[in-house]
């Protein structure tokens, strides 16, 4: 769904979270110029690498456009500014204070271009004491509340196993693009927009935070189950584990039914679900006598048959060949000059359609600079809104 085509949008950010950010855009249809400097954005160096070429990059920054830009240079700088001229959206993830050591910070931009939408990713934001500190993901969870939250209660704190930090950064960009955007249709002013890595993981918490602020404590690490639900968690099966998630009255009465036990929801102690989450130790055990007889694919099964929330463990490989993620279009492909067919995950959003996206080719990621003359051509040919 091209909803964002003729939106242009110039992007300086590197690595994660700024491409992120812009690679939805991208997938919506948006011109995306990726201004890199001459050794490139730090990601065409980083692994995993095939044929010499980096498929994380090449996958991060498909559909965008590449032009090289030294911005300590007067000639390059001039163009940069020239291009944001024509800009509707820029994108930046430099440590705070760089873009004005540059020379290219919102205020100078926003004199020539009122109508430009800037968007800042850093690990702590624009302001408060921590603002110019650099930051990763592994530092941002750390930080967060959220490592402190993920394992085993006999285990140390662990992250979580993808980028989230950076990611929900990115994702949170391009959600505060799209709002500005929308605002600029009714003011025709641009807006400046902060987003911190940190404050992106932070804002997850919604049950621990409703859980710290009902009685003053933290679930800690509880491993794979729920803090208030139950039975919500991994369960014991003949070959394996089965995930079943039960969050409601109703639910647990299925449930009952399911596990041979249709007088449980009358037992004070599973009553409700308050009360079934301070008998997990029974619940269980309860479950476990149940699914400890089965294979994993047939207790999925037996649930599912029953109206009960369950699944198989499935790593990404498994995830993205089922039926359900191939049928709802998940997966994309572009043609790499190097790489060959490669595939991508696209933005998962669909806009009303009731089909699974076109299955063409997506435009490739782009080779260092390889589009420098037809920017600058295109771009500063056309008339844009003043």
């Amino acid at each position: 769904m091209n909803v964002f085509t003729g939106l242009r949008v110039l992007d300086l950010s590197r690595v994660l979270a700024g491409p992120y950010c812009t690679a939805l855009l991208a997938d919506l249809g948006a011109d995306v110029v990726k201004v890199e400097p001459p050794t490139g954005d730090d990601a065409r160096h980083l692994g995993p690498f095939r044929d010499g070429e980096s498929v994380y990059f090449a996958q991060l920054n498909r559909g965008k456009r590449s032009i090289v830009l030294d911005l300590k240079k007067a000639d390059d700088h001039a163009a940069l500014l020239r291009l944001a001229e024509r800009a509707d959206v820029l994108v930046e993830n430099f440590r705070p204070g760089v873009t004005r050591r540059l020379g290219i910070d919102h205020a100078t931009l926003r004199a020539a271009n009122p109508r430009l939408v800037y968007a800042s990713i850093s690990g702590f934001g624009q302001t408060g004491p921590m603002r110019e500190y650099p930051a990763y993901d592994l530092i941002v969870q750390a930080m967060s509340g959220l490592m402190a939250a993920t394992g085993t209660p006999d285990g140390p704190p662990t992250r979580v196993g993808e980028s989230v930090g950076d990611l929900m950064a990115g994702l949170f960009a391009s959600w505060a693009v799209g709002a500005a955007l929308f605002d600029r249709e009714r003011t025709g002013r641009g807006r400046y927009v902060d987003v911190a890595m940190l404050d992106s993981l932070v804002s997850l918490q919604v049950t621990a935070m409703s859980l710290l602020t009902a009685t003053g404590r933290l679930p800690g690490r509880i491993g794979n189950r729920h803090p208030v639900s139950a039975p919500f968690d991994t369960y014991r099966t003949a070959d394996g584990l089965v995930a079943v998630a039960v969050a409601s009255d109703t639910g647990f009465a299925r449930f009952a039914h399911l596990v041979g036990r249709p007088e449980l929801p009358a037992d004070p102690r599973f009553s409700d679900d308050t009360a079934r989450a301070r008998h997990i130790g029974e619940i269980r055990e309860i479950t476990e006598s149940w699914s400890a007889t089965l294979t994993t694919d047939d207790a999925v099964k037996q649930a599912l048959d029953a109206g009960v929330p369950a699944a198989a463990i499935r790593d990404l490989a498994q995830a993205v060949d089922s039926e359900q993620i191939r049928d709802r279009g998940l997966i994309g492909a572009f043609d790499h000059p190097v790489l060959g067919r490669t595939p991508f995950l696209r933005q998962p959003v669909r806009f009303g359609e009731v089909t699974a996206p076109d299955e063409d080719t997506a435009p490739s990621s782009p080779g260092l600079g390889e589009h420098a003359a037809q920017i600058m051509s295109q771009w500063l040919s056309e008339e844009r809104p003043s």
